[in-house]
């Protein structure tokens, strides 16, 4: 029986059968990001609550890499986070190489840094584009895939891939950027540094984005931090908490760079968190396409194919455009991994304050609510 007493709609509307409904927000939605869905129990336009429906990727990430070699887990871990998939690459590798004790070369350092930071810069942009299409704004969204598109041929050019590049080993990279890289890298960094005052007066200046997301979803710093949030999320809520200074990996302890953050903690606080943390990752790639060394891209650690880490167990994580991705990975001394655990951002949003922000929100508001949150649905089928 429904509570109807908390519902904001006239006695009319309440007597009408017509007005109660259950209403799939996905998986197939255009405002849903991957195989994942909530049931949502509306009244009117009006949600009453919610029932996160996952489960429908059908994979178990994790079972899986048990039962492949570690080398082989490589094509499978970006798929956990399709929008940005370097993370995954980059934390599955430092943790077998904790285990091995093994110290990648530093070239390797700064060219992980540069995948994960480009990594990081097509993730934001389909975040900027999605804040305007899922408000109506399409504008920004054909802008921001068109730049996206650039980054990706970069990709396509270091690795061979565009959306899942698999160029972090075990040991460091695959190999070496082709003559002529950075170079056009610098370019596309400067196309994309030009664009920024376009994407602030069609989106963030926009009274629109002011008035539709201001005080939406709002989260405050400190349950930010008790309710497990990572990333951009805890950042816009005023923590000063970032894996790049807080325990420094790749080549990120050479480079000078601020945590920035916000302090309003609604929907819009996270969407300038993001267009922030966008211009600063220009910066970090430019820093790192200067001092990348000379030198060996990976270290020798035989044939990968038949690879076999010694055995014991370790930890590594890294920020990512949505936050923490993390890797436990316990080794027996065989040819594939004996038990692997990821930690993920999207849980907490997703989950738990799905279950907070979603009851009396209006149904226009839910795209946009999740696109800032970052939630990616893979995350929670591992």
């Amino acid at each position: 029986m429904m509570n109807f007493n908390s519902y904001s709609l006239t006695k009319m509307t309440k007597d009408d059968k017509d007005t109660t409904y259950d209403l799939f927000f996905g998986p197939n939605h255009p405002g849903m990001h991957g195989n994942f869905g909530y049931v949502l129990d509306m009244v009117g336009t009006e949600i009453n609550s919610v029932k996160p429906n996952a489960g429908q990727l059908h994979r178990g990430f994790e079972k899986l890499m048990e039962q492949r070699g570690w080398v082989q887990n490589l094509t499978l871990v970006p798929r956990i986070c399709v929008m940005d998939p370097d993370p995954n690459e980059v934390a599955y590798c430092m943790a077998v190489e904790k285990i091995m004790n093994v110290e990648i070369p530093e070239r390797a350092k700064y060219l992980r840094t540069i995948t994960l930071e480009m990594s990081r810069l097509t993730s934001h942009l389909i975040s900027i584009g999605g804040a305007g299409a899922s408000l109506g704004l399409y504008t920004p969204m054909y802008w921001s895939m068109a730049d996206r598109d650039r980054v990706l041929d970069m990709f396509e050019w270091l690795t061979g891939g565009r959306v899942y590049h698999i160029y972090n080993i075990p040991g460091g990279v695959r190999r070496d950027a082709p003559r002529g890289f950075f170079k056009k890298l610098n370019e596309t960094l400067d196309y994309l540094e030009s664009r920024i005052p376009e994407y602030d007066r069609v989106l963030f200046e926009n009274p629109i984005i002011h008035k539709r997301l201001k005080g939406l979803g709002f989260v405050s710093k400190e349950d930010a931090r008790k309710t497990g949030l990572s990333g951009p999320n805890l950042r816009a809520s005023g923590n000063v908490i970032d894996i790049r200074k807080d325990a420094p990996y790749a080549a990120y302890p050479y480079l000078d760079f601020d945590v920035i953050t916000q302090t309003g903690g609604d929907a819009f606080a996270r969407a300038v968190q993001i267009r922030k943390e966008y211009k600063q990752t220009l910066d970090i790639i430019r820093q790192c396409i200067k001092q990348i060394p000379e030198g060996e891209v990976h270290a020798s650690l035989g044939n990968l194919g038949m690879l076999k880490v010694t055995p014991g167990e370790a930890y590594a994580k890294v920020e990512s455009s949505k936050g923490e991705f993390g890797y436990y990975i316990v080794s027996d001394g065989g040819l594939k991994p004996y038990r692997v655990s990821v930690r993920g951002p999207s849980l907490p949003a997703g989950f738990l304050w799905a279950q907070k922000h979603l009851p009396k929100m209006k149904i226009d508001d839910v795209a946009v609510w999740m696109g800032t949150l970052g939630i990616c649905p893979p995350d929670f089928d591992k």
